[in-house]
Parts: C-alpha cells; sequence; structure tokens
C-alpha cells in the first residue's frame, strides 16, 4: 500500500504598498519659511538689481548700481522688502512648495521620470503662485523700484491706492499673465533640471546606484537655476508692464505683444535680456534654498 506525503503549501506574503504619508500642511510652513528666508538676503537685492536693469534699458550696469545705491545706500538694494516682498515671499513659497510637492508626487506614482515628474510639479507650482499671490506682490515691488523721483515722498500705499481707483483690481495685477507664463517656465526649468543634473552628477560622482548627497544637490541646483534664466524676455516684458516709467510711445494699455514691440523697436533683441546677470545670481540663490533645501527638510520632515 503506497503512502501518499502531502507536501505544505507554499506561504505567500502579501505586502502592502506603504502609503504616502500626509505632509501637505508641513510643506506650506517650509515653503513660506524658506522664502522668506531667500528673499531676506541674496533674494532681494538681485531682484531690484534685476528690475533696475530692466526696466533702465540703456542704463550701464554700473549707472544702474549707483543708482539703486542713491535710493538710500545699502537699503536700497532692499527696497521693496516690507512689506511686499515679505507678503510675497510668505505666501508664494507656501503655494510653490505644496503645489510642486503634490504633482511632482502624483507624477511619480503615474510613472514619470524624475525629469519630467521635476517639471510637472514646476509648472504646476509656478502657475499657482503666479495667480495666487506674486501678481499683486510683484507689481508693488516694481512700482518700489520704477516710482519716478518726484514721487519719493508718496508711499506706495498711496500708489497702490491711486492705481486702484483709477484701474480696479485688474490694475493692481498688471502683467500676471506675464509673470505666471515667467513663473510656469521658471521653475518647470528649475525643478525638471535639477532633477536631471542631480541624476547625471549622481552617476559622474558615485556611480549607478548611489544616492545624492548635499553637494549633489548644490551643484545641480545651481545649474538649474542659471540655466532657468533662457527665459529673461519674459520677465523685461513683466516689468516693463508693471513700471512706474512712462516713456515716449509706450502703451497704453499695455499687453505681452504691444509691450513686446516697443521693447524691440527702441532696444533691438538685446533689450530682453537687459538684467540677465543678476537675475542668473537670482536664480541660482532661489534654486538652492527652494530646491536642494526644500528636498532636504521634507526629507526630515518626512
Amino acid at each position: 500500500m503506497s503512502t501518499v506525503t502531502l507536501q505544505p503549501a507554499p506561504v505567500v506574503t502579501i505586502t502592502k504598498i506603504p502609503e504616502k504619508k500626509s505632509i501637505s500642511y508641513k510643506n506650506l510652513l517650509l515653503g513660506a519659511a524658506l522664502n522668506m528666508f531667500e528673499t531676506s538676503t541674496l533674494g532681494q537685492p538681485f531682484e531690484v538689481m534685476k528690475t533696475q536693469m530692466a526696466a533702465n534699458r540703456g542704463q550701464p550696469m554700473l549707472k544702474g548700481l549707483q543708482a539703486i545705491y542713491s535710493r538710500g545706500g545699502i537699503l536700497g538694494f532692499y527696497q521693496g522688502l516690507i512689506p511686499w516682498a515679505w507678503i510675497e515671499a510668505s505666501t508664494k513659497g507656501a503655494v510653490l512648495l505644496f503645489t510642486a510637492s503634490e504633482l511632482e508626487y502624483r507624477a511619480t506614482v503615474a510613472g514619470a521620470s524624475p525629469f519630467l515628474a521635476g517639471i510637472v510639479g514646476g509648472m504646476g507650482g509656478g502657475i499657482a503662485q503666479a495667480y495666487s499671490t506674486m501678481g499683486f506682490c510683484t507689481f508693488m515691488k516694481t512700482v518700489e523700484v520704477t516710482r519716478q523721483k518726484s514721487a519719493g515722498t508718496e508711499s506706495t500705499f498711496s500708489i497702490a491706492a491711486k492705481i486702484y481707483k483709477r484701474e480696479g483690481i485688474r490694475g493692481m495685477n498688471k502683467g500676471v499673465n506675464a509673470v505666471a507664463l515667467r513663473q510656469c517656465t521658471n521653475w518647470a526649468s528649475r525643478f525638471g533640471i535639477a532633477r536631471f543634473a542631480e541624476d547625471a552628477i549622481v552617476k559622474l560622482r558615485h556611480g549607478e546606484k548611489a544616492q545624492a548627497s548635499g553637494v549633489d544637490k548644490m551643484l545641480a541646483s545651481a545649474a538649474a537655476g542659471a540655466l532657468s534664466c533662457w527665459n529673461q524676455p519674459l520677465e523685461v516684458i513683466r516689468v516693463e508692464m508693471q513700471s512706474q516709467l512712462k516713456g515716449e510711445g509706450r502703451p497704453e494699455k499695455p499687453t505681452i505683444s504691444n509691450i513686446s514691440k516697443y521693447i524691440y523697436e527702441r532696444n533691438e533683441l538685446i533689450g530682453f535680456y537687459r538684467g540677465v546677470v543678476p537675475r542668473i545670481g537670482l536664480g541660482i540663490w532661489q534654486t538652492l534654498v527652494m530646491v536642494a533645501l526644500g528636498d532636504y527638510f521634507r526629507a526630515r520632515l518626512n
């Protein structure tokens, strides 16, 4: 009589895919804090320099720096910091990091590469911050830098009230579409290039499967910040649309189209790249803070 030996059934282990921990509210606070730090240190001086040069396109850089210094010494380089840049930084930083983090995560889950996910997150974050808070704040910062000397005793709050009375909320958000285009392309470039550069730097320095170090992230962010300034023409158009300087033949109702024509007629192609040097400095600093430092603190929060 033969015996039948029963083999035990194989044990199947079902591994549950961990869900993403919700740190959205922390990203809001982190984004606001990082952007406040970025703006209050090197960010605002670079911002004032590029705005001065973009608005006064015939002015050499040295003359522009002297003009800024004449408005209050070193404090001239922080013109518009309080309250406009602080309001903008605390709100746009929160919106940017929250939106970009969520979209980048969703894109990664859907199978996108780090480069593509970075572009998606950057585009969404840039557009969201432009239309939520940046239009008004960027406009008021530009008013600070470009208002005529005769209005030097008039506060920007008074100028803002006059603009609102004359043109309403649309006037307060003049140039917001140019801001949105700039921010969309800015942060898409910064996040996307930073992710791509980080991967390339890690492979070059450490090998295929190594983890990125802090230095790798800083190098990638610096490269992304500099290379993202390819859209400088949008920044010059934005500044001209929001400028309080009234040049001869300047359109009464500025749009991206008629302002582009106005700039080209007076300054040709080179006019669209005025202020690109300080903007490269600003781009590097912003990307170091918001991408490299942002990644570091988000990893610790998670």
